[in-house]
């Protein structure tokens, strides 16, 4: 019998009543088909995969309406987090965006260009590069990510605080290992 149809739905949101979505018609039609295989990982990683789609559509939409890309974000979003004064090196930036050197300075060029971020010299290693967000970047990134919180607080609206809490830390010990 698959998971789907055992048991009923924790959450408490929905008056106790298992709710059914593709994953479980994907799910049930395989384990009619290849009742010798285990899907319990598609019960997860399949909802996992789907929820991402979404989301992935919440940012773009989040972003454009700020004029912004989605790896526009990810730099001033980083620069954002340094604090004033909104600095980083470009190894700093290419650490926390999880990209290669000639693909940063690409995107720092296309930044400076913009007019959201810009070179300085660095003032404790002459040799060295900072890359400082403009208040132009700065109010970019802060309605970007105004924007994200509220499209991500409505994809999260169907769950209760608590099992909101519950899923990240379910989601955190999952993602350990990756990061």
């Amino acid at each position: 019998m698959s998971a789907t149809t055992t048991g009923t739905a924790d959450d408490g949101d929905n008056g106790g009543m298992a709710a059914h979505d593709e994953v479980d018609r994907i799910v049930d039609a395989w384990e009619r088909e290849r009742p010798d295989l285990d899907f319990a990982p598609l019960q997860v990683l399949s909802r996992v995969g789907r929820l991402a789609r979404h989301l992935d559509r919440a940012r773009r939409t989040a972003f454009a309406a700020s004029a912004l890309e989605s790896w526009e974000f990810d730099v001033l979003s980083a620069l954002r987090r340094a604090g004033t004064p909104y600095q980083l090196s470009p190894k700093s930036l290419l650490q926390q965006t999880l990209v290669s050197s000639g693909t940063m300075t690409n995107r720092i060029d296309r930044l400076v260009e913009r007019g959201l971020v810009e070179r300085r010299t660095d003032p404790n290693d002459g040799r060295g590069i900072l890359v400082t967000m403009t208040p132009a970047g700065q109010f970019r990134v802060d309605a970007a990510i105004s924007r994200l919180l509220g499209a991500e607080a409505e994809l999260l609206e169907n769950l209760s605080v608590a099992n909101q809490q519950r899923l990240a830390e379910l989601l955190r010990k999952l993602s350990l290992d990756f990061d």
